[in-house]
């Protein structure tokens, strides 16, 4: 009868956080809290600083605000309307979760990296990128 190695776990087993979280578990905790802390990278309001066109009178308020031009379909749009989003998926969709390291440089990348997109362009993009996902 053959037998795991022992350096294999299954993957419930629940080794972290004193035996109360699967791996899997752990890793979603991190990648939450690495995805809020992105929210405070400076790079992103770089980002959106130059993705700014101007004050405008907003056409659902009648207020003026601030709108920004979409990386895809160049239409302006207020901050509310608007995403920053990784040129480069966070997670490779062709390749899944690599490891710590890449994912951090990832997700904490330049303003390069970036770009501001409306909700519709950002909904499609990662849609697409869903799709690859499932293709692997």
């Amino acid at each position: 009868m053959p037998t795991c190695p022992t350096s294999w776990t299954h993957p419930l087993n629940k080794t972290r956080n004193d035996g109360q979280w699967t791996d899997a578990r752990f890793r979603s905790f991190v990648t939450s809290a690495l995805r809020a802390a992105s929210r405070r990278w400076p790079p992103k309001y770089a980002a959106l600083k130059a993705a700014l066109i101007g004050r405008k009178k907003n056409k659902k308020t009648g207020m003026l605000a601030q709108h920004y031009k979409c990386a895809m379909c160049s239409e302006q749009y207020v901050a509310a309307d608007v995403q920053v989003d990784h040129i480069n998926p966070v997670v490779d969709p062709a390749k899944g979760f690599i490891n710590w390291d890449i994912y951090i440089d990832r997700i904490f990348c330049e303003v390069d990296k970036l770009q501001v997109l409306c909700r519709s362009c950002h909904k499609e993009k990662t849609a697409e990128e869903k799709l690859l996902r499932k293709k692997k």
